[in-house]
Formats: structure tokens, C-alpha cells, sequence
């Protein structure tokens, strides 16, 4: 009864080991394929990946989206699925000038809340969620 009540981060595992091929992570964190809608969710909402903070998108209920970074209209046919997946992990490997957080990496980092600390902001599921999402997005804005 107590899992019911907590929040996502406080659910967030230990990350689990993944490997970088080139400039992607070819496995699902998972083992399995993400489910799109969960994952348009998480990208839409703005307490959980928050997203549309920096990123615009094919989301039209969320007048406010960011100009900071690349829209997401069109990124499944941009990117492939290890691709989108490494730069959710942690898009640093590709570009260490970015200012997109590391969404599942938990080491090395700084200015991070007691409460976060060792804990990624999204969990497995979700980054394959996201991932999932993301490739249904084929058509550039």
C-alpha cells in the first residue's frame, strides 16, 4: 500500500547498466518496448520530464513550449531509437556542452537536492516510454 503512495523519483531504482555504442545505447533499459502514450505524457507534463520547458513539440494542449532546443516534431525520423535513448540517458555523451539534463544518469553530478541525490529523474520504464514516443514523431515541424 505504501508503493501506491509515493512519488516517481522516490520509486526510481538504482539505475540500471546500460552500454554506449558510438552515439547510442542500442538495448532497451528494459528489455522491452516503451508504451508511446505514457511517454507522450511524460513529455507533456510539467512535473515529471518537463520537456516542453526547453523543447516545443506536436503537443498542441500545451500553449508554452520552449525555443531552447531542438523541436520534437519529426525527432523518430531524425534519430533512431539508441540514439533518442542515449540523449535521454544522459546527452552529455553526445554534446557536453548541452543543457539538457541527464535524465537517468546519477553520478557526477552537482547541485543536486539530498532528496535526488543518487536517484535518476526518470526511471527505466519511463525513458523507454519516452523513447517510444518520440519514434512515433515522423513528420519535421
Amino acid at each position: 500500500m505504501l508503493a501506491l503512495t509515493m512519488t516517481a523519483p522516490a520509486l526510481a531504482m538504482d539505475p540500471q547498466p546500460y552500454a554506449v555504442v558510438g552515439d547510442t545505447i542500442p538495448l532497451s533499459l528494459t528489455g522491452g518496448r516503451g508504451d508511446p502514450a505514457k511517454g507522450r505524457s511524460i513529455v507533456a507534463t510539467r512535473t515529471q520530464g518537463l520537456c516542453l520547458l526547453c523543447h516545443s513539440g506536436p503537443i498542441p494542449e500545451e500553449r508554452l513550449q520552449g525555443t531552447l532546443a531542438p523541436n520534437l516534431a519529426g525527432a523518430g525520423s531524425r534519430s533512431t531509437e539508441g540514439q533518442l535513448r542515449l540523449r535521454i540517458v544522459d546527452a552529455s555523451r553526445v554534446n557536453p556542452d548541452t543543457i539538457m539534463p541527464p535524465y537517468y544518469r546519477t553520478d557526477g553530478l552537482e547541485r543536486v537536492s539530498k532528496s535526488f541525490a543518487g536517484k535518476p529523474i526518470l526511471t527505466a520504464e519511463e525513458i523507454e516510454d519516452v523513447v517510444a514516443y518520440l519514434l512515433t514523431l515522423r513528420e519535421a515541424p
